[in-house]
């Protein structure tokens, strides 16, 4: 029997659910603020196991070739974060450790996740 979790909404396993995070990149950037409440609500996530699920959400991202952005005020409206390096475990981890000491908001104005075509002009 599998005990993975399931979306309380949509019924889709957790790792499914996971690997369609991606998806969304072909209409929009993904943001953080999308990520962490959808495990934390839709999964019944919460300490070690929310962050595990924000890093596998990231990481399944960045593995799609998005890069970190944030909003900006410019015709392009986003701009790449480049305080973000290293292989794509070490930038969901830094993501992660940054919203874990509250130094990262998951909110609209936050960090989002974005192919590079559709993040420059």
């Amino acid at each position: 029997m599998n005990n993975e979790p399931v979306n309380k909404y949509f019924g889709t396993p957790m790792s499914e659910w996971i690997a369609r995070v991606p998806n969304e990149l072909g209409v929009d950037a993904v943001g953080l603020w999308q990520i962490i409440p959808v495990g934390a609500d839709h999964f019944g996530l919460s300490g070690a196991e929310l962050e595990d699920f924000s890093r596998r959400c990231i990481v399944a991202l960045l593995e799609k070739g998005a890069v970190p952005v944030r909003p900006a005020p410019s015709p392009i409206f986003w701009e790449p974060d480049s305080a973000y390096q290293g292989s794509h475990e070490d930038i969901a981890r830094q993501v992660v450790d940054e919203w874990k000491s509250n130094k990262l908001v998951p909110d609209h104005d936050g960090l989002w996740f974005c192919l590079p075509g559709d993040c420059t002009a």
